[in-house]
């Protein structure tokens, strides 16, 4: 059979084939797509998740009741005024001085209103040390934290002339200023610096700057395609920051991934002798169709988040579906007439001392002497491989998840969290209260009236708070906000059981008693409870959503019951092993300072889900690309051991690569001070890891090789579903592999 007499079938191949035909078309028609979609989303404008539909529960309600009456909340802040070495009380001459130029101070910058005394509304310590002054800043809250600067100074210039006391602001504008001054740039730097630092790993894969240019431009250009579509689907289902980065960090992560397997593949071919035009129709009909398969996973496991009910997941969720399709398409459409226009010119740009690394037969020499240890003893590697795996996902059983408050987010490292604390302590619970959003037909009549009181002081005395519980009218719209300080402050546990007091006992006895009457509780604590509620809730749903249908597509697209079993027990293996790295170290301190991050104690609470789901659906890249190589080696008559050893070793350069890659950009979100964000970067840089080596390299290949010819077992009673099977092309096969018996092997 000549060289070009190919005759290839599937989406992938005859895409590939019609874009290389057709190179100026598909690129041109690709740009169209980027401009339009970018052009349209800037024109149609972002809808942000709005407050009140970011959770369900009594967090939504209360928010829903805000939004009805119009009534837009303004940033509160809070200075602590507090004696130093305990000298000074609060009745002090002195101490009320301090209070008063504190009051006068920030009251003169103009930027903030209502500011009340702690001698009127009773905010002092029950020591004596320690009193609050408390006020609103003007204008939007949202915008609140870049008009704050003129009254921290103010409060600042106050300290100076009281050096005897404690003065410190802290609030929502102050904390957003902090935050927005420390890490901001933090988050810049990190996303800035994912592209150089997979720019330079495709360097060293490829040796040739055009060659590793290539995946770059078309991971960039499918995000910025992304964040267009992103704007117009966000008049659907809208969306948020987190959305953004997480989608910036999935497309960079399979756009490249993509792209790479594309062209290694190509470049193999060509440097076995196939011309430029057979060897781009081989790579489109086998890593091409790998891309899809892996690609359609991927998207499958993130439409999982869609299952939460949290608007924040569901975001995410679907800015991740659509850059995982916009790369996928990308991948098998623009990438071949890219390479076809580049035809040779795709090696320039050489670097020198890496031309010899790059060139040769495409066999990893590490992983051919490994293969040849696990496939000698395949159930010893099994059983040592799956050991340690469970062994290092075993902390995972003790896993505490919840929402980080301030102090175990940044640690000690800003002053405004040691303020955060020492308000907790002299006022617990004061620096975040519950709030009562109590909504009646008059929030004037006499019953609502007493209903309110009995409230505030059943608060106290059931123990939930130590007060003051404050009540702030709102006539116009006939809606009451109570302030509640409950007993517990920073110990969310301390402060839910706090919180349940309020909701099902305080509540039922005083305001549950009128006619009427709503009174939903939000606050950090309430949100924090509720938000729990609703992702345990979900588990099991998006659980088994990903897992069914991750089984369905690798059963269709290898036709093998065995391959579509192990698949799933490999991915949760993987996932497994990931959660015990983080309870080992955020939760248990092992090795926690190499990570800076000491005395966190806790996963935060949306993590394990959403690790889950993007590890499920990244770790089939790899997973598809070895299984499909191994699956295309034994069509072409090799032994399975034989197949397994060349699928492994042929693709051992290429998912090195795409897992370094993977494993830098999560690393460096790994290195930012917040320790959500650390705990992210860490887990998904540990899981992809893991996955490269010890389950594709060591786990996978001997399993199969214990299942052997079972490994492509497809039941009768299955033999109905579709043919999705590998696409390649006829020069590339051998003759039909046939088992002892004569019959053709269902590869």
């Amino acid at each position: 059979m000549g060289n070009r007499d190919t005759r290839v079938r599937g989406l992938a191949a005859r895409a590939g084939g019609w874009s290389a035909r057709h190179r100026w078309a598909a690129v041109g028609i690709w740009v169209l797509f980027v401009v339009l979609a970018m052009g349209i989303g800037s024109a149609a404008g972002t809808v942000e998740v709005k407050e009140s539909d970011q959770l369900k529960g009594e967090t939504h309600t209360a928010a829903r009741i805000i939004e009805d009456a119009g009534i837009e909340e303004p940033a509160s802040e809070t200075v602590l005024v507090q004696s130093r070495d305990g000298s000074l009380k609060a009745t002090d001459p002195a101490f009320r001085d301090a209070v008063a130029a504190v009051v006068k101070a920030v009251d003169a910058t103009g930027e903030v209103t209502d500011v009340t005394s702690p001698y009127d509304t009773g905010t002092i310590a029950k020591d004596g040390h320690s009193a609050l002054v408390q006020f609103d800043m003007r204008g939007d809250s949202d915008t609140a934290g870049e008009r704050v600067e003129p009254v921290l100074k103010a409060v600042e210039g106050v300290q100076k002339d009281h050096a005897s006391l404690r003065i410190e602001e802290i609030g929502g504008a102050s904390m957003m200023k902090t935050f927005d001054d420390a890490f901001g740039d933090d988050f810049k730097q990190a996303e800035y610096s994912a592209v150089p630092v997979a720019l330079g790993i495709l360097l060293i894969a490829f040796g040739a700057l055009v060659a590793a240019l290539v995946p770059v431009a078309l991971a960039i250009t499918a995000i910025m395609a992304t964040m267009g579509l992103m704007s117009i689907v966000s008049h659907f289902q809208p969306m948020d920051d987190t959305a953004s980065s997480v989608m910036l960090l999935v497309g960079l992560a399979v756009g490249v991934d993509y792209c790479l397997f594309y062209l290694r593949r190509e470049r193999e071919e060509r440097a076995a002798g196939r011309d430029p035009e057979t060897a781009l129709r081989i790579a489109a009909a086998t890593s091409g169709r790998a891309v899809i398969v892996s690609g359609v996973t991927v998207c499958v496991a993130m439409a999982g988040m869609l299952f939460t009910g949290l608007a924040t997941f569901e975001a995410m969720g679907l800015a991740s579906l659509m850059v995982v399709a916009v790369a996928m398409i990308g991948s098998v459409t623009v990438l071949p007439a890219l390479l076809s226009l580049l035809g040779e010119r795709v090696e320039k740009g050489r670097i020198p001392f890496l031309r010899r690394r790059t060139q040769g037969s495409g066999e990893s020499r590490f992983w051919s002497a490994v293969l040849k240890g696990v496939l000698a003893r395949p159930l010893v590697s099994v059983l040592v491989a799956a050991g340690a795996l469970l062994a290092i996902a075993a902390p995972a059983i003790g896993m505490k998840t919840q929402n980080l408050t301030l102090d175990q987010e940044f640690g000690d490292s800003l002053p405004i969290v040691q303020t955060y604390n020492r308000v907790n302590e002299a006022f617990p619970g004061g620096s975040e209260p519950a709030e009562v959003i109590v909504k009646a037909d008059d929030i004037n009549a006499a019953d609502v009236k007493a209903a309110l009181e009995k409230f505030k002081e059943q608060a106290v005395s059931s123990g939930a708070s130590r007060g003051p519980v404050e009540i702030k009218l709102h006539d116009a719209q006939n809606i009451a906000y109570v302030y509640v300080p409950l007993v517990g402050g920073s110990d969310l546990d301390k402060a839910g059981e706090s919180l349940t007091t309020l909701r099902d006992e305080v509540r039922p006895a005083t305001l549950g008693k009128v006619d009427g009457v709503e009174a939903p509780i939000t606050g950090q604590v309430a949100g924090s409870q509720d938000f729990n509620d609703q992702l345990a809730g979900a588990v099991a749903p998006v659980f088994a959503f990903v897992v069914v249908f991750a089984f369905a597509l690798m059963l269709l697209s290898f036709r093998s019951l065995t391959v579509a079993i192990t698949s799933i027990v490999l991915n949760l293996l993987s996932v497994g092993a990931a959660y015990g790295i983080l309870v080992a170290v955020f939760q248990h301190g092992w090795g926690a300072s190499l990570v800076g991050a000491e005395g966190v104690g806790a996963i935060i609470t949306w993590l394990p889900l959403f690790l889950f789901v993007i590890l499920f659906g990244l770790s089939m890249d790899y997973h598809v690309f070895v299984v499909s190589r191994i699956r295309e080696a034994r069509l072409r008559g090799r032994s399975t051991n034989d197949a397994i050893k060349h699928g492994v070793v042929t693709t051992a350069g290429v998912v090195t690569s795409a897992a370094v890659i993977m494993v830098a950009v999560f690393a460096i979100f790994g290195t930012l001070s917040m320790q959500s964000m650390k705990q992210m970067g860490v887990g998904l840089a540990a899981a992809v890891l893991i996955d490269a080596t010890i389950i594709r390299g060591v786990l996978l290949p001997a399993v199969m090789a214990l299942l052997g010819e079972r490994n492509w077992y497809l039941p009768k009673w299955l033999h109905w579903l579709p043919d999705l099977t590998h696409d390649e092309s006829p020069e590339a096969i051998a003759p039909v592999a046939r088992d002892d018996e004569g019959e053709r092997v269902g590869v």
